[in-house]
């Protein structure tokens, strides 16, 4: 009977996107420019079912600001200067602590041989990918002003802690108030299907401040500075016992895992070119493809990649995994450019050693310090002390 009721009220639900339009998550990144960090090609490129070779090395880089790439926070002064082989940016004004293995100025450092077992085809890659990426779908419930919204998500603990940007978590931290008229489900499969309720586990405070006064816009913009969230999966929608172990992907937090031309594969929930009807039967898409440019938040980190244009270059692919051919998480989608095709934009995903390191400067802790500790107690530390102020800064935006 429990059951019956849910698919009702899922279906319910789903006739209300129809009715009201629906708001596909996937943030535009604005111009003009980000500092963009491009490698030189290597002999050896990691990825692609090929096993790289030699020692970890660094690889020269130039820095540059001509592409149409997003531009951060950073305010740092550039000067150029041309050589006969290529352009090297640099920065004038400020110079940044360098750690004793950093390599120096325009050089980012390439990882090679990072596993201890070989790579393996891409089709096993998708399919142990696949169980651990979800769809978060909010639905107002009654009159509101917000719009339903979706968006992607990877499972990245066996208790069921979901990995996902900020700006599709927040709505998730929204329906967990009293005073907004919204709910949220995470599903998973093909089709996607209603499988679990979630709360917030962490959320930056830094990237609500910024951007709870686009809670309303149609088409908001990003860069994917503090871009992402960790919520925890609390329940099922028809209240049988949740799993002991949750298909999940573990993660490589390591700086520069990721590199030019190695082979990827991108694991989303896009929905852009759906109509509204398709929400009943959502499917994910996955796709292999190349790290194009490395980019960096005014840092000599390696902190966002650039995919290019893949079919998962729309709204709803916020969120979704990047996989490396080891079956590690090194990226999170987060940004594209404009394009009337997906084939026209830049599709860009932010690193995990960023989410790592940021994480860590907000909150002391990393990923695995986070996930080693006890969820629960987290959560509900965050959601008594820190969630409550978030949330009225969204109600002051929605009661304008």
């Amino acid at each position: 009977m429990k059951s019956g009721l849910s698919s009702l009220l899922v279906n319910i639900a789903a006739l209300a996107l129809i009715a009201s339009g629906f708001f596909l998550v996937l943030y535009q990144w604005p111009t003009p420019t980000i500092t963009p960090i491009v490698a030189e090609p290597e002999t050896s490129p990691a990825g692609g079912g090929a096993r790289p070779t030699g020692e970890a090395q660094a690889a020269a880089v130039n820095i540059g600001t001509d592409a149409p790439l997003p531009l951060a926070t950073s305010t740092t002064e550039q000067t150029k200067a041309t050589t006969s082989a290529k352009t090297v940016v640099k920065k004038v004004t400020v110079k940044q602590p360098v750690a004793q293995q950093r390599p120096p100025d325009n050089q980012a450092l390439r990882i090679k041989n990072p596993y201890s077992f070989a790579p393996v085809s891409f089709e096993s890659i998708n399919a142990i990918t696949r169980p651990a990426l979800v769809n978060i779908l909010c639905t107002p419930r009654g009159a509101a002003s917000l719009s339903p919204i979706s968006g992607s998500g990877v499972i990245i603990d066996p208790r069921g802690v979901i990995l996902t940007n900020a700006h599709v978590a927040q709505y998730v931290l929204l329906s967990q108030s009293s005073r907004i008229n919204l709910s949220c489900v995470i599903r998973t499969g093909a089709p996607a299907t209603p499988r679990w309720h979630a709360e917030i586990l962490y959320i930056p405070p830094v990237w609500v401040e910024v951007h709870a006064p686009e809670i309303e816009m149609k088409n908001p913009v990003g860069t994917g500075e503090h871009d992402y969230a960790l919520l925890r999966i609390t329940g099922t929608v028809d209240s049988t016992p949740l799993p002991s172990y949750f298909p999940h992907l573990p993660v490589d937090t390591r700086e520069a895992i990721g590199f030019k031309d190695d082979q990827v594969l991108v694991a989303t929930y896009p929905a852009e070119f759906l109509a509204a009807a398709a929400q009943f039967n959502m499917y994910p898409a996955s796709s292999v493809t190349t790290i194009g440019a490395l980019m960096t938040f005014a840092t000599k980190t390696v902190d966002l990649i650039s995919l290019g244009g893949i079919i998962e270059a729309q709204g709803g692919s916020s969120g979704g995994a990047v996989v490396n051919a080891w079956g590690r998480l090194i990226a999170l989608i987060s940004t594209t450019s404009e394009g009337e095709t997906t084939a026209t934009r830049d599709l860009r995903a932010v690193t995990l050693s960023y989410i790592n390191r940021d994480l860590a400067t907000q909150t002391q802790f990393d990923i695995a310090t986070t996930l080693g500790g006890d969820i629960v107690a987290e959560a509900l530390d965050f959601n008594t002390h820190t969630a409550p102020r978030l949330i009225d800064l969204y109600v002051a935006q929605l009661g304008k």
